[in-house]
């Protein structure tokens, strides 16, 4: 079975700091895969490697089987011009930090804009499924509402909704929950939930280290842009083995 996501000796610099210093990781269809670890470690440069907002220095990764970002021939690479990665962008969903929804429009608005704008699909189709991807997200009366009028775990769940208005293969979030009060963290995280059980394939920032234990299927440690310790939640969390782990787990359990 091809893997959803292959990473393989993954570089990647800013100047001159080393971010990432080789990331060999394999994430499986449909699975939920959780990357830990302390703020600056490489966690989120390294999610947006995978849909290419950031170029790699070295190294391949592969999503489905396919290079990210660049053609091979022979032995070289060949980077893809911007419309063929916007191209096989669309099959990955992305969630941030912060919700980036577009202020003028409706929750439905925003849902719908991207399939409309970018899959050239007909307004009424893409109505249709926006509404119904916004009763997933339990926001159905809010489709008429403007970002301003809902609360930040609202409007996480609008941008996830957004995210899978596009029928994405694999889903990004980029630490969902962080800039969220405490009490709407939960709202947020079931959503999550439901996706992990409808079999999406998700691969999860967190600092929520009980969702990586209940939903998550493997769990990866990182530190200072290396992958330090992996495998299934409740061996890294529960029992881990590197002094570095217990350190930092001992720190946010």
């Amino acid at each position: 079975m091809t893997a959803m996501v292959k990473a393989e000796g993954v570089h990647k610099s800013f100047g001159p700091v080393q971010v990432l210093k080789g990331i060999d990781l394999e994430v499986a269809p449909r699975e939920v895969f959780c990357l830990i670890g302390p703020s600056g470690s490489g966690k989120s440069t390294f999610l947006r490697c995978i849909n290419h907002l950031e170029k790699i220095n070295s190294g391949r990764l592969y999503v489905d089987g396919d290079l990210v970002g660049y053609r091979q021939k022979g032995d070289k690479l060949y980077e893809l011009k911007d419309r063929e990665v916007a191209e096989k962008r669309r099959d990955i969903g992305m969630v941030f930090q912060r919700f980036n929804l577009f202020p003028h429009m409706t929750a439905l608005e925003n849902v719908i804009e991207a399939p409309v704008q970018v899959k050239r699909e007909s307004k009424a189709v893409a109505r249709e499924r926006a509404l119904k991807l916004l009763d997933r997200v339990g926001l159905a009366d809010k489709a008429g509402n403007y970002p301003s009028q809902l609360s930040g775990g609202q409007q996480q769940r609008v941008a996830i909704a957004r995210a899978l208005a596009m029928e994405p293969k694999l889903m990004l979030f980029d630490e969902p929950t962080s800039a969220l009060d405490p009490e709407l963290v939960g709202d947020v995280l079931d959503v999550m939930r439901g996706l992990a059980e409808d079999g999406m394939t998700m691969i999860v920032v967190t600092h929520e280290m009980g969702f990586a234990r209940e939903v998550g299927d493997s769990v990866v440690f990182m530190d200072d842009g290396v992958v330090v310790e992996s495998g299934h939640p409740r061996e890294v969390l529960t029992n881990p083995r590197h002094e570095r782990t217990k350190s930092f787990l001992s720190k946010v359990l």
